[in-house]
């Protein structure tokens, strides 16, 4: 018995240590990590410009307040700001909750409240995230969601148009689905999308907590679509495995959160910040960035051509190393399988299998993973478990 909650169905895995692309486990088994902690561990485990970083502020001061000026969350807000469409930066201490201030935000800025978001899509578990999320199975249980939510369908700009009106004050999508099943926002529909919230005065929230901070090859997903958002939200790659959240705006919605509007503790907490700043310094480099482009299209190079092919398999899709293995069945037997023979890799609904490896991953290691998964999914065996 445990005495904690069961709210994860775990794997038979107990981590150990972890370094780089590798995890290790109580026994001594060592696995490739391509899930990276969901997309977390961007630079991959315990990198040492990251581990350098916190093991200084550690030595300086741990937490302090907001209620007193902390030099490095200016820091990194300008990172953020510098490579984004955005000028101001809320800390906060996950992906939910950035989205929890990018709703809050968006109808006080407004005045409006209602919101549009996408089915299939998920922006986090707090009472506000959750019914801004397009998926029955995240808010069954939990009794009547928080009103004037719409949900629309994904790259659908006529159901957009359906439902948009002057009492509207944001929409919100993700560039790519992640939990939804790695389904990717078209290029078309998102510059319409802009132009449609414009007409309505209406907020344009990116959800960037997945696809943020290099994943994609960009400082930013939506960057590849010529699109300039209202708000961003961001997190997961933020600051390799150490807590954080941040919302970007623009400088115009300044004024709406005001001292006392909105708050968060240990938001923009030194150590997180800390580790943000080292990440950031690396990932939003141009050279970092073009490789990240190049070790996607290696890699969906490698699955097009070796994992495409299998019967277990429909199609391959995402963008950098953001991907998805839609397969015919449940995925859950083939990660187990996985898992055995020393690959790490996630679910994104129920027959998506989810790739997001640190983005210092090799070559080798790719085509290691590869073999791996053409050896897993090509086994028959796993088709009736």
């Amino acid at each position: 018995m445990t005495a904690i909650f069961p709210t994860y169905k775990r794997f038979n895995l107990s981590v150990e240590r972890a370094t780089g692309t590798a995890v290790e486990d109580a026994d001594g088994h060592t696995y490739l990590d391509f899930g990276a902690g969901i997309g977390v561990c961007s630079l991959g485990h315990r990198h040492p410009d990251v581990q350098h970083a916190l093991e200084k502020q550690l030595n300086s001061y741990w937490h302090v307040s907001n209620l007193y000026h902390n030099p490095i969350q200016e820091k990194v807000a300008d990172w953020l700001t510098q490579h984004s469409s955005g000028e101001q930066v809320f800390f906060c201490n996950s992906g939910t909750e950035a989205n929890e201030a990018a709703i809050k935000l968006a109808r006080k800025a407004t005045g409006k409240h209602k919101i549009i978001s996408f089915e299939q899509s998920f922006h986090g578990r707090t009472l506000g995230a959750m019914a801004a999320t397009g998926q029955e199975k995240i808010q069954t249980g939990f009794g009547p969601m928080l009103e004037s939510f719409s949900y629309v369908p994904f790259n659908d700009i006529d159901s957009v148009k359906q439902v948009i009106d002057d009492e509207t004050a944001a929409v919100m999508v993700e560039m790519i689905q992640g939990e939804g099943g790695i389904h990717m926002a078209a290029p078309g529909f998102l510059q319409e999308l802009e132009h449609v919230c414009r007409q309505y005065d209406v907020l344009l929230i990116v959800d960037e907590v997945q696809t943020g901070i290099g994943r994609t090859g960009k400082p930013f997903a939506y960057q590849h679509f010529g699109i300039s958002p209202d708000i961003i939200t961001s997190a997961k790659g933020l600051a390799d495995g150490v807590p954080v959240g941040a919302m970007i705006a623009k400088e115009r919605l300044r004024d709406a959160f005001g001292p006392g509007s909105h708050g968060a503790t240990f938001g923009g907490n030194p150590l997180a910040m800390a580790a943000a700043e080292a990440v950031l310094k690396r990932v939003f480099q141009e050279d970092f960035l073009r490789e990240v482009t190049e070790k996607g299209n290696y890699l969906l190079e490698q699955l097009n051509q070796f994992i495409a092919p299998l019967p277990a398999v429909t199609s391959i899709r995402g963008k950098g190393l953001m991907l998805g293995i839609e397969c015919h069945q449940d995925v859950t037997p083939m990660i187990k399988r996985l898992i055995e023979k020393g690959l790490l890799v996630l679910s994104a609904g129920s027959n998506v299998i989810r790739i997001l490896p640190p983005l210092i991953v090799s070559e080798q290691e790719m085509d290691q993973a590869v073999d791996l998964l053409s050896e897993v999914l090509a086994d028959e065996k796993v088709y009736v478990e």
